[in-house]
């Protein structure tokens, strides 16, 4: 038996949440494993996690593939880069903040940390690759998707398919985390959260033609792919409905 761990609380905005859902969940997970006999764990993570890292997302994410190598089981970690799809919560909130901004948008730092966006169904496919290729048990596996591209990059690249033009203006990374500390306690949830901060916080990109090499997988190009579901679209609603939304309820 296999188990897939991809529990995760990275957008509920509190690193309380991260401790509890992701770190204490997969030691419970672990634990549940061990008794019910399954032979192997694989799990989703972060390019850049560290149990060691400055940045809570990425410290929470390296203890959780700590406890998962020293579980006894087989496991396979794959660490991705950024996440993008019609329901993502990274692309599409920084839509929603240029709806509801409609003359600027705060970027953290000069813009220049290097991403590696990765189309939610080449992930997926890769995640179902791995459970039969068995040169990857008991490995770490880094992918991303077809091109590197600059948060500066990425920001335009999203004005450009959705047609929303903004003054894209430069703000010291720990002042937006003050910012954002603040909306998370006044909103319910807010679309920019310190753990949405933590994934630009460094460079975070994974070897290239990593996904080929390792899956088989052909990534499919950023702009290409948004085009595809973001033209046109309205995020209004969307940035409402999320900030207005219930968190999920603490146990």
């Amino acid at each position: 038996h296999v188990i897939y761990h991809l529990a995760n609380a990275q957008w509920w905005g509190r690193p309380r949440n991260l401790e509890r859902v992701e770190l204490v969940g997969a030691r419970n997970l672990i634990v549940a494993a061990r008794a019910a006999r399954v032979g192997r764990i694989i799990t989703l993570s972060h390019i850049g996690a560290s149990p060691s890292s400055a940045y809570t997302l990425l410290r929470v994410k390296g203890q959780v593939e700590e406890a998962v190598r020293a579980s006894g089981l087989a496991y396979t970690v794959i660490r991705s880069g950024v996440v993008f799809g019609r329901e993502d919560a990274f692309i599409n909130h920084i839509a929603m903040m240029l709806q509801v901004n409609p003359v600027f948008f705060l970027m953290p730092g000069q813009g220049e940390v290097v991403l590696h966006p990765i189309y939610i169904d080449d992930l997926v496919t890769a995640l179902v690759r791995s459970l039969d290729r068995m040169d990857t048990v008991d490995l770490t596996v880094e992918i991303g998707g077809a091109e590197y591209i600059t948060l500066d990059d990425l920001l335009r690249t999203v004005m450009r398919v959705t047609g929303m033009y903004r003054m894209i203006i430069a703000v010291p990374p720990y002042a937006l985390r003050w910012t954002t500390a603040l909306y998370s306690r006044i909103l319910r949830r807010s679309l920019m959260t310190p753990q949405w901060l933590d994934l630009l916080a460094t460079n975070r990109a994974a070897r290239s033609n990593a996904l080929y090499d390792t899956f088989g997988i052909q990534p499919r190009r950023l702009e290409d792919t948004l085009l595809t579901y973001m033209a046109g679209k309205s995020y209004l609603l969307p940035s409402l409905r999320y900030s207005l939304r219930r968190r999920p309820r603490e146990t």
